[in-house]
């Protein structure tokens, strides 16, 4: 351990916020600040967010999180962030080209079809472990280089730079001298061959991104250079990245193969490690890179669920029942039982295992005598649905590896807070819920990350000792309840479709 510089910095850029928290050398967290972030709506289906805001709310926040701390004492900066979002910028200013595109926007999806068309999908799968959809960054960065006038050919000059939230950051923390992302990261943007973890030449020709405009692929714990000293005070080693899903399955200690977590934040993500295999989803499912640390690559499979928190926040923001993110509990608790109601909040399509951009939400089964709370209980039911649609699929991927189910579920993220989700989650689902005592898993995975490679902590056998439950959540419901409602949600998602 490192006495002389005993915290870590972890830094959380999230879809709706972004957020710094300082943990000490036992990862224990100490200090924080959050800034939620604007979400920008240019058409039906398209989501933006200023990469300039992102900037600025993140160096704010680590400034805010270090108050009091000298910036000598922190051993390393561990960085976690949505994934898929696409940034482009110039080189040489700084400056962005556009508005970030958001992993939720749909506005490639006939290019999309149009590929699946062309019978592209098997090979892009096999490649990279993922499906052709809007969700990944490489249709992203295709959009951005066919829209900006002369974008391509400077970025073929190497002029500008394309990356992912954590590339864009990394590339600001270190004063303009280091363009890199990290494997989970580049995993994402379906331009990363997975078995070699390299850039792969065939698919960024049939996207028409340049690889100089791409960021240096590294590890998720190791060096990425140091913060630029006027902007935190001390020249930061960054030495820890992941997208967040993988973050947080790291803090979770989601070290062994069949090791399953389920975030609960903007969206849901369900991932399972599945080792040093490449594993390959026949059920609609991704194959991601979980972490690579020095030679050792680990995999997993993972389904995305893009609306879960988001729902709550749409119901405070566009309808107005609650006031704040933390109503919705005591609200759920008042409804009346409302048989036939189902919420499919189908906002920006759906996810796995349905992977249909087309798809738009519905409120489905509504009588007059239901009101705000039998539609905030059926927006939190979605969310339970959803993660049963991707527990079934990968049960039958984890049996034909071999691996047995899971029998119980890792929660975290925000929405894991309200016991009486976390309780509907077990019922609905027929798991256990295993909540931890830290449920911002995503931050401590980014710190795990860094705090491996300044050594504060000796291994992941280290970390997964430091794993703690808060509270496990059994299912009381019938199972024959629970079989009749999740049948009444399958029909509701088809009257979407």
């Amino acid at each position: 351990m490192n006495a002389e510089a005993p915290y870590i910095l972890a830094i959380d850029q999230g879809t709706t916020s972004t957020r710094a928290i300082l943990f000490d050398a036992g990862a224990r967290p100490v200090a924080s600040h959050t800034i939620e972030l604007r979400q920008i709506f240019p058409a039906n289906g398209w989501v933006e967010h200023d990469a300039r805001e992102i900037w600025q709310a993140t160096l704010a926040c680590c400034r805010s999180a270090l108050k009091g701390v000298p910036a000598a004492d922190v051993a390393g900066i561990g960085i976690t962030n949505q994934r898929e979002t696409t940034v482009i910028w110039d080189k040489a200013t700084g400056a962005p080209l556009h508005n970030a595109i958001v992993w939720q926007d749909r506005r490639t999806a006939d290019r999309c079809r149009a590929l699946k068309a062309r019978k592209w999908e098997p090979k892009v799968a096999a490649k990279t472990g993922l499906l052709l959809d809007p969700y990944f960054s490489a249709t992203k960065m295709e959009w951005l280089l066919d829209h900006i006038p002369g974008s391509r050919k400077r970025a073929q000059q190497g002029e500008i730079a394309l990356g992912t939230i954590d590339a864009w950051l990394i590339f600001n923390l270190t004063g303009r001298k280091v363009h890199a992302s990290d494997v989970t990261n580049a995993s994402r943007t379906m331009l990363l061959n997975l078995k070699t973890l390299k850039w792969d030449a065939e698919l960024m020709k049939l996207f028409g991104v340049p690889e100089r405009a791409l960021p240096e692929v590294r590890d998720s714990s190791g060096n990425f250079g140091e913060v630029d000293p006027p902007l935190l005070g001390a020249p930061i080693p960054i030495l820890g990245v992941a997208g967040d899903q993988q973050a947080a399955a790291f803090g979770q200690a989601c070290f062994n193969p069949g090791d399953v977590k389920s975030t609960y934040g903007t969206g849901c993500f369900v991932l399972v490690n599945t080792g040093s295999k490449v594993p390959a989803s026949k059920n609609r499912l991704l194959a991601t890179s979980a972490f690579r640390i020095g030679k050792r690559a680990v995999y997993a499979i993972e389904g995305s669920i893009f609306i879960a928190g988001a729902v709550v926040q749409w119901l405070r923001d566009a309808i107005g029942v609650i006031k704040s993110a933390e109503e919705i509990e005591a609200l759920a608790r008042t409804a009346k039982d409302a048989q036939g109601l189902y919420f499919v909040p189908a906002f920006t399509g759906l996810g796995a295992p349905y992977w249909d951009p087309d798809a738009r939400g519905a409120i489905v089964g509504l009588t007059r005598d239901m009101g705000a709370a039998e539609i905030a209980r059926a927006a939190l039911d979605a969310v339970c649905f959803q993660t049963r649609d991707l527990l079934e699929a990968m049960a039958k991927d984890m049996k034909r590896s071999g691996m047995r189910a899971p029998k119980a579920l890792k929660v975290d993220g925000g929405m894991v807070r309200n016991d009486w989700f976390c309780q509907r989650l077990a019922d609905l689902t027929g798991l256990p819920v295993d909540r931890p005592t830290v449920t911002e898993t995503t931050a401590l995975g980014a710190a795990y990350l860094a705090g491996l490679a300044a050594s504060l902590f000796k291994d992941t056998k280290d970390i997964a000792t430091r794993w703690a439950l808060d509270r496990r959540f059994v299912p009381e419901m019938k199972s024959s309840v629970r079989n009749t409602l999740y049948d009444g949600w399958k029909a509701a998602v088809e009257r979407v479709r």
